[in-house]
């Protein structure tokens, strides 16, 4: 889906795709998606444009406490827009969640196959928050063609932060 309704998203479902995400599943700290060797070298982070009860901005997940934290303060889905190729899907969507990996939290058990993990750890949380949009009557799209540079200045990454996808969402037409 790449068009949306111009409807704000209720915080609920916004915490319900970051826990479809990244959620805490057991007390040993697994989460949704599988990591390998439950190393985890994945941040969220969350574009907010049209959220009830949320400020437009960028936010990132804090998985382990179930929060997000405010990173700048703003409407950037027409930077982010921009940065995507002038996919408009990302401008007109009432979130995109952006997933980042930093390799050496695998590298250090799995040397040069750390990226490889690293993408197959982002292609299951981007199918865990594609799922759970169409579970909340919701729809996505994941995007993978954008400027690195744009999107690491625009969300404020750490310098050991590498995007990897955009995932707009929004109401359905």
């Amino acid at each position: 889906m790449r068009h949306w309704k111009d409807k704000p998203l209720e915080l609920e479902d916004i915490s319900q795709l970051l826990w479809a995400a990244q959620g805490i599943t057991d007390a040993r700290g697994l989460r949704t998606a599988p990591s390998a060797g439950a190393l985890y070298p994945l941040e969220i982070y969350l574009v907010a444009g049209r959220v009830s009860r949320l400020s437009a901005g960028v936010y990132r997940c804090r998985v382990l406490q179930h929060e997000i934290s405010a990173v700048t303060v703003g409407d950037v889905r027409r930077d982010l827009c921009q940065a995507a190729l002038q996919q408009q899907s990302v401008a007109k969507a009432s979130v995109t969640f952006a997933l980042c990996a930093v390799y050496r939290r695998v590298a250090v058990k799995y040397g040069e196959r750390a990226v490889r993990y690293a993408h197959m750890e982002a292609g299951h949380v981007a199918q865990n928050i594609c799922l759970q949009a169409v579970a909340l009557n919701l729809a996505s799209v994941a995007i993978g063609a954008f400027h690195d540079r744009q999107v690491h200045r625009l969300l404020q990454l750490a310098p050991d932060e590498t995007p990897l996808y955009l995932i707009p969402v929004g109401r359905p037409l």
